[in-house]
């Protein structure tokens, strides 16, 4: 009887499995992205965000939970000094090194999750002591997710199905990406329970298979026909004409991009701040734990709600959609800056990761609609190189102001307040030139 029961319960689970992920490979295959190839790399992004939000925990529990307030701060501002500044000077060259590699893409994305297999085994050893070994490897783990990041960003539009826009696709491979990082905190949180160091092994198995995943995208992702490179400001070599630039291309990627960047500075300055205020100034009389618990669940759900909006964002109204999340930002941290407490820092958080996520989608529009198709692809790769700068940034300034919640807030709603004043100008601008471009009818 127990042996019958036994495979009954396991023939049920089978089948509860086996339709789940037919439901799954039904969703991401949907109009178009299983015969285009999309489909393939929604499902390597999905694999590539739990292990590294496996990598995260394992990181988190030894660099942040495991030691006093003071001392965690000292621990997170050497990790920001060692891995976030040398991807700072990394990070321009990212986007060159990728347009002189247009036919190894595959091979770029298979290497970045290599490296990381390799490092998240390393790292399983060294992790329990928490010591100066531990900080290379984090190095080399945060330089080649970046690197991964900015591929994916252009390894999009080459399975672009005919039936979706940018915006769409985008959003669908970010929440893909997102469902499975709320799936691996979960997953981590147990495995960081047998061992600190048993996320990292997790992490080693989930990116030795995203490396034979990353083989198996179509060919079309290492097609470079009719690219060309893409530069931030113009270059004039010899008798040649100038490149393609992303100044060339229209006020409304510059607009774009100076919002976004605003965006993300804020996303990077309130990680830090916030997890270092909570833990030592809890909001409301809570728990230090579920304090942080509150503020990155209103994140999270913020940054997922952003790209379910996403796949209704029409890209006619992407700058009036970009200076929208800037203006909701601002206000959002001003209400915390006045009425610091439970509610207002909530919020400020879900709308920062709603802004950001939104933001994102629409900064890609912008790009798909004003960027010629010959130097879209290099576009994105310095974009995306730009925008994790700017969340460097923003951590750097999180971490160096003093633990006081007012005055933090105060400094983000300056610094978003001031772009915010920016892109309104230029917003204004941007209408014009278009007004004035438009045909006259006699």
């Amino acid at each position: 009887m127990l042996v019958r029961t036994a495979s009954a319960a396991g023939a049920r689970t089978g089948r509860v499995v086996h339709g789940t992920g037919r439901r799954i490979r039904k969703a991401t295959s949907a109009e178009g992205a299983g015969e285009s190839g999309l489909a393939k790399l929604i499902e390597l992004h999905a694999l590539n965000s739990f292990g590294d939000m496996l990598i995260t925990i394992a990181l988190a529990s030894t660099i942040f939970f495991s030691v006093p307030t003071g001392e965690a701060r000292g621990r997170v501002a050497l990790y920001l000094l060692i891995t976030m500044a040398p991807f700072a000077l990394l990070a321009p060259v990212i986007g060159p090194l990728l347009d002189r590699l247009p036919h190894g893409r595959r091979a770029a994305m298979a290497m970045s999750m290599l490296a990381r297999a390799v490092l998240a085994w390393t790292m399983a050893g060294t992790v329990s002591g928490g010591g100066l070994a531990l900080y290379p490897e984090a190095l080399g783990v945060l330089v080649a997710s970046k690197a991964y990041g900015v591929v994916r960003s252009v390894v999009v539009p080459r399975l672009l199905p005919s039936r979706l826009s940018l915006v769409k696709a985008n959003s669908r491979v970010t929440l893909a990406g997102l469902l499975a990082t709320g799936l691996a905190a979960g997953v981590g949180g147990l495995l960081h329970l047998i061992g600190p160091g048993w996320p990292l092994r997790g992490a080693f198995l989930v990116f030795v298979v995203g490396t034979l995943m990353a083989f198996h995208l179509p060919h079309a992702v290492d097609s470079a026909k009719g690219e060309e490179r893409a530069v931030l400001h113009s270059e004039v070599h010899g008798t040649q004409p100038p490149k393609a630039t992303l100044r060339t291309v229209g006020p409304s990627v510059i607009l774009g991009l100076r919002a976004m960047s605003a965006l993300r500075w804020l996303v990077g300055f309130l990680v830090m701040f916030l997890a270092f205020l909570l833990r030592d100034d809890p909001i409301g009389g809570l728990q230090p734990t579920v304090a942080l618990g509150l503020v990155a669940l209103a994140a999270g759900t913020g940054n997922t709600l952003g790209s379910v909006l996403g796949s209704w964002l029409r890209t006619r109204g992407s700058e009036v959609i970009l200076t929208s999340m800037l203006l909701l930002a601002t206000m959002a941290a001003t209400a915390a800056a006045l009425w610091y407490g439970v509610v207002t820092v909530v919020a400020v958080a879900a709308v920062a990761g709603l802004a950001a996520s939104l933001g994102k989608l629409a900064l890609d529009a912008v790009i798909q609609r004003d960027v010629p198709e010959a130097v879209r692809t290099s576009a994105f790769a310095r974009s995306e190189t730009l925008l994790q700068l700017s969340w460097v940034v923003g951590g750097t300034v999180g971490i160096l102001l003093p633990l006081d919640g007012a005055l933090g807030l105060w400094v983000a709603v300056g610094v978003v307040g001031l772009v915010l004043l920016w892109t309104l100008r230029s917003l204004v601008k941007v209408g014009v030139r278009r007004r004035a471009a438009a045909p006259r009818v006699a």
